[in-house]
């Protein structure tokens, strides 16, 4: 897969929004910046996750931005999503691989160094390294990886790295130097005031030499 399409990556999260439309955070963030867009709404139904998944494949078409699918393979199905999510409570991943069309890509977060070496021998495209940082949105992790760590999983593994939790303006560049291939960010866009400002602020940061 292209790995610029993961370089700044918007996981979305309607609780932090404050009462605006998603479609309307996300339009300006991807006006800002954003590669990537994961849809991750874990208080939603089904019918409404769908819904919602076909209102940001219509938004994210025109500009050929992927739009992931966290955990529900079914959804990605239904709406034609270039990708999906994975975390280590979700179906398997050779049994989703076996489920989606080859073209779908398929990111596996990974918590341990068990998982970056049980991450070699799975058809996974690109690992999210989570929490990078300790942070409110990731409460059902373990103690976080930390710059150290962070360099220690890219030591181990080939694979595109999508780096998540507690990333912001103020540490986007020492993740990236610690060998993330992109950033997944959620609250630093999400809960901005002016999203589109917050993610070109990001990419400005990420893009300097």
């Amino acid at each position: 897969m292209d790995t610029q399409a993961l370089r700044l990556y918007l996981v979305t999260d309607q609780s932090s929004t404050a009462g605006r439309a998603l479609t309307d955070v996300v339009a300006a963030a991807v006006q800002g910046g954003v590669t990537c867009v994961q849809l991750r709404e874990k208080e939603l139904n089904t019918r409404d996750f769908f819904a919602q998944a076909i209102l940001l494949k219509e938004l994210l078409a025109p500009y050929g931005i992927p739009l992931v699918i966290n955990d529900r393979i079914d959804v990605a199905l239904a709406c034609g999503a270039q990708g999906v999510h994975l975390g280590q409570s979700d179906m398997p991943v050779e049994a989703a691989r076996r489920l989606l069309p080859p073209d779908v890509f398929i990111g596996w977060s990974v918590e341990t160094m068990d998982d970056v070496v049980r991450s070699a021998a799975l058809p996974v495209d690109y690992l999210g390294v989570s929490p990078i940082h300790a942070t409110p949105t990731k409460t059902d992790t373990l103690a976080p990886w930390g710059l150290e760590g962070l360099r220690t999983v890219r030591s181990a593994t080939a694979l595109p790295l999508v780096a998540i939790g507690g990333i912001h303006a103020g540490n986007a560049r020492n993740v990236l130097s610690a060998g993330a291939d992109g950033l997944a960010v959620v609250s630093a866009l999400c809960g901005a005031q002016d999203p589109r400002a917050a993610a070109a602020a990001l990419r400005t940061l990420m893009d300097a030499d």
